[in-house]
């Protein structure tokens, strides 16, 4: 009877464990969200850095280390989701996978370095990586805090 419980036990902890679904040095308020399509809108119109918090499904997922995401813009390019003091999420954290990140909006340019960087995270091929030749201007995004939403969670 004694092994039984441990057992289960040793379950519930083990299930507690995989449902941890928030990340981050900041709780995010899902109330407080905005779409992506809002941020890029507010975005175009004011170059200054913004703090907010945005629902998206994730487009991709660093894989080496789960320490950015990306989303996708309305004109289908990604916006890359780094996070502050590297934190990261489970790397195999599904695409099509929705949530809630906390941060601010800014725009910068990215180096070459950086970006054949994430090419490489993403699992990109050598060839992909060498055609990355130019900086890039663009909208970026450093998050302090994300929410994951299983799937279970979509049907609350």
């Amino acid at each position: 009877m004694k092994s039984v419980g441990v057992v289960f036990l040793l379950a519930v902890l083990i299930g507690c464990a995989s449902l941890k679904q928030e990340y981050g040095m900041v709780k995010v308020d899902e109330t407080a969200a905005i779409s992506v399509s809002e941020l890029v809108a507010r975005m175009d119109k004011s170059k200054d850095p913004q703090t907010v918090t945005i629902k998206a499904s994730l487009s991709a997922v660093c894989q080496n280390a789960g320490c950015w995401v990306q989303v996708s813009k309305p004109d289908e390019k990604p916006l890359m989701v780094r996070f502050k003091n590297h934190f990261t999420i489970p790397s195999k954290t599904p695409i099509g996978t929705e949530a809630y990140i906390h941060g601010v909006a800014y725009w910068d340019t990215v180096s070459v370095k950086a970006l054949r960087h994430f090419a490489e995270d993403a699992g990109k091929s050598l060839e992909e990586i060498n055609k990355i030749t130019q900086p890039e201007y663009k909208l970026n995004f450093e998050g302090d805090g994300i929410k994951l939403v299983s799937e279970k969670g979509k049907n609350k």
